[in-house]
């Protein structure tokens, strides 16, 4: 019985370098300029801080290890070049809404941009290491009193 042809990697799936650089280019670029992780000041002082071609030469060189390619990742490890920034869950929403509309601009298939956010999403324990901020019980309550239309103060 003759072998099954081997499926292409991800890498080879998604363009090679060449496309990855693409929409990386055009992730960070919406990354830097988010309002939602720049009202984090620790992330608004480290995209001002660190040069954008840079960065995108490391997710890059990232995205192209963890797909399959041959490039060899030379950054710090997630952990280390995160956990200062204090990232929320809300923040990784936002991240990951601004990897969305990469993937989308670039038409990525749908099996590609799910296995591809798959092995984005397992950093997220290194990367998510701060907690969204919980209203007070007294805004809680003008909320549910603004809700119900009968504001109390």
């Amino acid at each position: 019985m003759p072998a099954e042809p081997q499926k292409p990697s991800l890498y080879e799936r998604l363009g090679g370098i060449y496309s990855i650089s693409c929409v990386v280019d055009d992730l960070i670029d919406r990354v830097m300029t988010d309002a939602r992780l720049n009202a984090n000041p620790a992330v608004n002082e480290a995209h001002h801080k660190v040069p954008p071609p840079g960065f995108k030469y490391l997710v890059t060189e990232m995205v192209g290890w963890a797909s399959g390619g041959p490039q060899e990742y030379t950054g710090r490890p997630m952990r280390e070049s995160h956990e200062h920034l204090k990232i929320t869950p809300k923040e990784w929403e936002a991240f990951m809404d601004d990897l969305q509309q990469s993937l989308d601009r670039f038409n990525v298939p749908s099996a590609e941009q799910a296995e591809l956010k798959a092995i984005v999403q397992s950093t997220y324990c290194d990367i998510v290491i701060g907690k969204d901020e919980v209203p007070n019980e007294s805004d809680v309550s003008d909320q549910r009193s603004e809700i119900r239309g009968q504001r109390l103060i």
